[in-house]
């Protein structure tokens, strides 16, 4: 992504709708991550463990949350990522992105960054909740 991206606090991102997780998403994360807890795949197991569904790896939802604001800014862009998960996602759950500019403050080498607020739910359960810095332009020579 080239230019200048021009944001203003208070500035909503663009929200995105993902799902609903299936079964073969689940699955094919932990063939890419190596995570194959039951609990991710095992349905009697999982209503054992007090869930509906098998749920999804945390990881999962969070790099679903982190490729919507590299989409958003552009991943050469995405300068800080963090996120606490709140709640399970589980096998069958749509979740929605949400999220606004913060704030934009300028770094200490001078480059203009925008701080980030994003949310990921399913209906009105919030499951992660997160923040990113993003670079809008890039550091003036000095």
């Amino acid at each position: 992504m080239s230019g200048a991206l021009v944001v203003e606090a208070g500035q909503e991102l663009p929200a995105r709708v993902v799902g609903p997780l299936t079964q073969a998403d689940v699955l094919r994360f932990a063939g890419a991550c190596g995570d194959f807890n039951p609990l991710h795949y095992d349905t009697e197991l999982a209503r054992r463990a007090g869930f509906d569904a098998p749920i999804a790896m945390g990881q999962m939802t969070a790099g679903i949350v982190a490729a919507w604001i590299a989409d958003w800014c552009g991943v050469e862009r995405l300068a800080e990522f963090e996120v606490r998960f709140v709640a399970p996602v589980l096998v069958g759950d749509t979740i929605t992105l949400t999220g606004e500019v913060a704030d934009v403050v300028s770094g200490d080498d001078g480059r203009e960054i925008a701080r980030l607020a994003v949310v990921a739910a399913k209906g009105e359960t919030v499951v992660v909740k997160g923040r990113a810095s993003a670079v809008l332009a890039p550091a003036m020579p000095g």
